[in-house]
């Protein structure tokens, strides 16, 4: 835009000033709207799009052999056995099929013709954004007895396809190397990300074989295969065994069912187990809808009807007694819903939420006939679920009642404040924050320490409850979670309110020891069971506070680990005095503002719940009423630790 003489932006907005964007530009120029994030998860979701495109050969019934390598240099490499990318003229482009695809937006087998009936890539953009954002990438396709190979380079094509070979297989053969000027933020792939991904997908898809290689260490590749006959029940199975979890019923509960049509499927596999968490894991056409969708919504309803239905009928619930709720008759529940459908609707290219209105009811009647069926077929088992249902409902009840009572004691209402929160002046959550402490001697540091204008102190004391292995019943009296969530103002469970937050920040600080790591995982346990939004919107902190003072000619350095320390010694010449801090309470008020909680200097951990499924899988572990998986856990991540104070 131009300036006048006098400094105004000139009205020059013609069609000149309207910007085309030719090709794959598009997506070089804003590749957040096709892969969600030029981070980590971003660079994982090629791979996704890549192999979604091998299981959609699959569900077409043309594939069963899946091969993932990642090579040196962050090259990664994936094969089907599938029928492989077309390789004649297109009709109206009159270029092969397979440069189509891979340059062209919007360009595939998926948008009508008999190409797929099936198929998790709804935009045809997986191939040519992959190749969009690839420093270069190659595509060989084995079809017509012969060997085609293609190279492109950032989404175009720096040579013709050609003929190199001859081969009596099919399939596809696809190289290529992210963009790091893409993925600035990005660091390497991560071996489990893409293992969990890969297995993920050989549950959902029983019969198909799939390798994963990691080859960037050439003289230490590490191998996994995945192949399982039972699918999505064998899933269900594998998730209790690595969780630890105790089942209450021996058998998975599977059953599927086609819409009238033909056109749509659905398959459900279920147990309970003696936990107090609902795991629900939906799929639509293989794609992972981590925010569910209509498809969770019909199974949800049919199966809380269906169970109150049978209580009713055999007596277990009387006519004065509730209805169960939904919360009742999933506790402990695993559950895998997935869904095949013609026309899928997701929202958004990462397809976190399926939108369909006839999954619905699709899901709901499959669910409430062979439910019905089976309990009735299953007298034992139906007893166990049933149970567990009524136990729920009754701690669910006694949960209202102490909650009742709690809050006539005021203890809850926001007027009411404990005693022991040192309030801070403003009142804007933006603006607010609270630290929790635990013990007198570093809430004492703490609050001297502060500035009252905008950071409370919230010190805790007492044993703190495990959650993982309470109902919302005990949390109502625990006297040292009461306090916090006071001084919180969100509430728990299901009513929780983020709107009524009180602290823009809810910041853990314990002492950098065994005792002060253990506070702060069964506090961050309590977060994520009890108030996950407050979580997953990125409200929880963890403070870090130095390990060592070194002291030198009467100046003080600090440092937060044992290389730091190291660092800061040699910078000095060696010869100071080192302070090992056992606890907060050793800091000064002085020392403590300085080091852990001036926001010009301090150093926070933001807690992120990216992957909320794995978190679930670590706190079950850790927290849960078995030592053997959390001994294994320790032991495989034992040389991740740092600064292990004993």
């Amino acid at each position: 835009m131009d300036k006048d003489e006098e400094g105004k932006i000139q009205d020059k907005y013609g069609a000149d000033e309207i910007q085309v964007l030719e090709g794959l530009e598009a997506v070089r120029r804003r590749p957040g709207m096709y892969i969600g994030s030029t981070g980590s998860k971003g660079l994982h979701h090629l791979v996704y799009e890549i192999v979604d495109n091998a299981i959609d050969e699959s569900l077409a019934g043309f594939c069963d052999k899946i091969i993932v390598k990642l090579l040196p240099e962050d090259v990664v490499e994936i094969v089907d056995n599938g029928r492989g990318i077309p390789v004649d003229m297109h009709p109206k482009l009159k270029i092969p099929a397979v440069t189509v695809v891979f340059t062209v937006l919007h360009a595939g087998g998926k948008f009508g013709g008999g190409g797929y009936k099936v198929s998790g890539g709804l935009h045809g953009v997986g191939a040519s954004v992959v190749n969009a954002l690839s420093e270069w990438l190659e595509v060989q396709v084995f079809r017509n007895g012969k060997i085609y190979r293609q190279k492109f380079e950032r989404g175009t094509a720096v040579t013709e396809l050609e003929i190199i070979g001859e081969s009596g297989e099919t399939g596809t053969r696809i190289l290529f190397k992210p963009d790091p000027d893409i993925f600035v933020e990005a660091e390497k792939y991560d071996k489990t990300i893409l293992e969990t991904r890969l297995r993920e997908q050989a549950f959902l898809n029983a019969g198909v074989g799939i390798d994963f290689i990691d080859e960037r260490k050439e003289e230490n590749p590490t191998k996994s295969s995945f192949l399982y006959e039972g699918g999505i029940a064998s899933f269900v199975e594998y998730i209790h065994t690595k969780r630890a979890l105790t089942v209450i019923h021996p058998q998975v509960i599977k059953f599927s069912s086609f819409s009238q049509d033909g056109d749509s499927q659905v398959e459900i596999a279920l147990q309970y187990n003696n936990s107090y968490n609902e795991l629900t894991l939906s799929f639509a056409n293989n794609i992972h809808t981590t925010d569910g969708g209509t498809h969770e919504e019909g199974f949800r309803r049919a199966l809380t009807r269906i169970i109150n239905d049978y209580a009713r009928k055999h007596n277990i619930l009387r006519d004065s007694d509730k209805n169960f709720s939904g919360e009742d008759v999933r506790e402990g529940l695993t559950v895998i819903i997935s869904v095949k459908l013609k026309e899928a609707q997701f929202e958004g290219q990462t397809k976190a939420r399926l939108g369909n209105t006839t999954a619905r009811a699709l899901v709901d009647s499959a669910t409430a006939r062979n439910m019905s069926d089976f309990l009735e077929e299953n007298p034992g088992v139906a007893k166990a679920i049933l149970e567990k249902s009524l136990a729920a409902s009754r701690a669910r009840e006694a949960a209202k009642k102490a909650r009742d009572i709690v809050r006539r004691k005021t203890v809850l209402e926001s007027a009411a404040l404990p005693g022991k929160l040192a309030d801070c002046q403003l009142r804007d959550p933006n603006e607010t924050e609270v630290y929790i402490v635990e013990g007198e001697s570093a809430g004492g540091s703490a609050k001297g320490g502060r500035d009252r204008r905008f950071q409370a102190i919230l010190p805790i004391r007492g044993k703190m409850l495990n959650v993982e292995k309470a109902r919302l019943d005990k949390i109502y009296k625990a006297e040292t979670l009461i306090p916090l969530i006071t001084v919180i103002g969100c509430g728990i469970g299901d009513s929780f309110d983020l709107e009524r937050l009180r602290y823009g920040k809810v910041i853990i600080m314990a002492d950098a020891d065994v005792d002060g790591s253990h506070i702060r995982t069964l506090l961050l346990t309590f977060f994520f069971r009890f108030m996950r939004p407050l979580v997953e919107k990125n409200h929880v902190y963890i403070a870090q506070p130095p390990l060592y003072r070194l002291t030198k000619s009467k100046k003080h350095h600090y440092a937060f680990s044992d290389a730091e320390r190291d660092e800061i010694l040699a910078k000095l010449g060696g010869g100071a005095d080192i302070q090992r801090y056992k606890g907060l309470g050793e800091m000064n008020p002085e020392q403590l503002w300085e080091t852990t909680m001036d926001p010009r200097t301090r150093v926070m951990l933001k807690v992120d719940l990216e992957d909320a499924e794995a978190a679930d899988e670590t706190f079950t572990i850790l927290m849960g009423d078995k030592v053997e998986p959390r001994r294994k856990f320790i032991e495989e991540n034992a040389k991740y630790v740092q600064n292990l104070d004993v």
